[in-house]
C-alpha cells in the first residue's frame, strides 16, 4: 500500500531520508536545516515522504510561497505592452502558491522516487494528493486560499513529461521558462589554460582584459567566522544585485549565507573580493556531487564596471570547477548572454502550472506563451569547436 506523510521540520524526517536522495544536496537534511534557520519570510517548507508499506520509496519538497509583491517583474526597459502583460501575470500569481520544488534555486531539486519500488505515475499522483491536502489545510488553518500550483523546472529529457494524462486531467499547463545556463567541463581540462586554449582569440582577449581590470583586487575564500563578521556587508552587497533583478519573489534574510556555511560546511563556498581590505564583492557555490552549482552573489556597483567584477566571478567559478574536477557548472538563468560568452549553453526548461480559479487557469497558457515568444538575448559562441 502506498501512502504519504507530510513533515514540517527536518527533525521529523525519517532516519533513512538522506539515504534515498544521496545524489542531490538540495534534497538532504543539512540543506533543509540551514533554510529552516534562514529562509525568506514569505517561504515555508513541507517535506513529503512517500512510503510503500513501511518503506520510504520517494520524497518531495513543497514550498508555500506568500507572494503579495506588486513588483514581481522589475525590467523597466520592457515595452509598454510587455510591462502591461507582466502586470497581469503578477496579479494572477500574487497570493499564496504551492511549489513542488525550490523557488530559491534554478533546477529540478524537488522530488525523487525509487523506480523499482513505485512507478512514476503512482508517485506523482501521490504528490498531487498531498498538494490537495495542503491546499485544504492552509485554508482551514490560516484562512488563505492557494491560488497557484507549480511543478518546477524540468529539462526536455526528464521523464515527467511522459505523464500527459496526469497533467491534462489536473489541468496543469506546460510553460516554457528561461533556460538554465550550463557549462560542460571538458575532461581534458586540468587547469584554466586548457580552457583558454579552446576559446577563440576574441574571447581570450576578453579574458585578459577582465583580469587586468581586476587590478589590485584580492580574492579569498571566507571561513565561517569571517562570514559571520561580514554578515552585514555580505547582505548589503547581495541586496545591491537583488533589487535589480527582473523577477524578485523573495528576499534572503541576513543570516542566510552564515547558516548555509554552518550546515553544509565544505559543500558551501563563499569567495570574497577585497580592495584595500574592504569587501566589494562575493559569490557563493554549492558542491552537489559532480556538479558545481552557482548560488547567490553580490557586488558594489561602483566597482562592477571598472573592475569587471561579475565577469571575473564567472571565470573564477569556472576555474574552481576545472581544478576540482566537476563535470559541469550550473550558472542558472540570469545574465544569459554574458554567461554564454564564457561557454555556458542554454538548456531548455519548463514548468507545469495551474491557477486554482478555472477561468484564470484557461488564460495562463496563452499569457505565458506571449511572454516567452522570442529569445531576448543573443547567444555567444566562444569555443573554436562547439562540439568537442
Amino acid at each position: 500500500m502506498v501512502h504519504y506523510t507530510i513533515y514540517k521540520t527536518v527533525t521529523e524526517l525519517p532516519s533513512d531520508w538522506d539515504g534515498l536522495v544521496t545524489h542531490d544536496v538540495f534534497l538532504q537534511k543539512q540543506y533543509f536545516k540551514a533554510l529552516e534557520n534562514a529562509s525568506p519570510d514569505n517561504i515555508s517548507w513541507f517535506y513529503l515522504g512517500i512510503f510503500k508499506d513501511e518503506k520510504l520509496v520517494g520524497g518531495a519538497v513543497i514550498q508555500r510561497i506568500e507572494l503579495y509583491l506588486e513588483d514581481v517583474f522589475r525590467n523597466l526597459n520592457d515595452s509598454c505592452y510587455r510591462q502591461k502583460l507582466k502586470h497581469v501575470v503578477s496579479k494572477l500569481l500574487r497570493g499564496n502558491m504551492l511549489v513542488v520544488g525550490n523557488l530559491m534555486h534554478t533546477g529540478q531539486h524537488s522530488m525523487y522516487h525509487e523506480p523499482d519500488a513505485i512507478s512514476q505515475s503512482q508517485f506523482i499522483d501521490t504528490v498531487y494528493s498531498a498538494l490537495k491536502y495542503l491546499k485544504t489545510h492552509i485554508k482551514e488553518k490560516y484562512n488563505k486560499r492557494i491560488r497557484v500550483i507549480i511543478f518546477k523546472d524540468y529539462f526536455t529529457e526528464d521523464t515527467i513529461h511522459e505523464e500527459h494524462q496526469f497533467f491534462n486531467s489536473n489541468k496543469l499547463h506546460k510553460i516554457i521558462v528561461q533556460p538554465n545556463m550550463i557549462l560542460k567541463v571538458r575532461p581534458y581540462w586540468s587547469n584554466l589554460d586548457n580552457y583558454l586554449s579552446d576559446i577563440n582569440t576574441k574571447y581570450r582577449q576578453r579574458y585578459k582584459v577582465a583580469r587586468k581590470k581586476a587590478g589590485r583586487i584580492k580574492k579569498r575564500e571566507l571561513s565561517l567566522q569571517v562570514i559571520e563578521a561580514q554578515t552585514n556587508r555580505l547582505y548589503e552587497l547581495y541586496k545591491t544585485v537583488s533589487v535589480n533583478a527582473k523577477i524578485n519573489t523573495f528576499i534572503l534574510p541576513k543570516t542566510h549565507f552564515f547558516e548555509l556555511k554552518r550546515h553544509l560546511k565544505a559543500n558551501f563556498k563563499v569567495f570574497g573580493y577585497f580592495l584595500d581590505d574592504v569587501l566589494i564583492g562575493f559569490y557563493t557555490l554549492i558542491l552537489n556531487d559532480n556538479v558545481l552549482e552557482t548560488y547567490f552573489l553580490g557586488y558594489d556597483e561602483t566597482h562592477q564596471y571598472q573592475n569587471q567584477l561579475y565577469l571575473n566571478m564567472l571565470y573564477d567559478m569556472l576555474e574552481f570547477a576545472i581544478e576540482n574536477k566537476f563535470t559541469s557548472i550550473v550558472y542558472a538563468r540570469t545574465a544569459m548572454e554574458i554567461k554564454s560568452s564564457i561557454g555556458a549553453k542554454p538548456k531548455k526548461m519548463t514548468v507545469y502550472l495551474k491557477h486554482t480559479n478555472p477561468l484564470m487557469n484557461r488564460s495562463l497558457n496563452r499569457i505565458f506563451k506571449l511572454m516567452n515568444s522570442s529569445q531576448d538575448w543573443e547567444e555567444r559562441y566562444p569555443f573554436k569547436s562547439q562540439n568537442r
